[in-house]
């Protein structure tokens, strides 16, 4: 089985910064895409940004210059570094990995992790 862990949510005044992780782990054979996504109280969940396996990286409208996604590879973990955050940037934010496995048959599919809450005070 594969697990995704994040961790780096917590509360921040406006304006701070807070750095997410989220590594994967488990029967991996390979990693395409990895993203993140986040809920707000009462709201559906939106995308933030994604990067491909060569470091592609794409960012919804909103967050181009505050948010940096990135990832190591060697430690199949992604990031999200979040700067100039704004109380409205408050959510429960979800990691995600298109991950491929081999056990006597061939998988691909999109695994989540379990949410980090990111609490953005004014």
């Amino acid at each position: 089985q594969v697990q995704l862990v994040e961790s780096g949510g917590g509360l921040v005044q406006a304006g701070g910064s807070l750095r997410l992780s989220c590594a994967a782990s488990g029967s991996i054979f390979s990693i395409d895409s990895m993203g993140w996504y986040r809920q707000a109280p009462g709201k559906q969940r939106e995308w933030v940004a994604d990067i491909s396996s060569g470091g592609t990286t794409n960012y919804a409208d909103s967050k181009k210059g505050r948010f940096t996604i990135s990832r190591d590879n060697a430690k199949n973990t992604v990031y999200l570094q979040m700067n100039s955050l704004k109380p409205e940037d408050t959510a429960v934010y979800y990691c995600n990995a298109d991950i491929s496995q081999y056990d006597s048959t061939w998988t691909y599919r999109r695994y989540w992790g379990q949410g980090t809450q990111v609490t953005v005070s004014s």
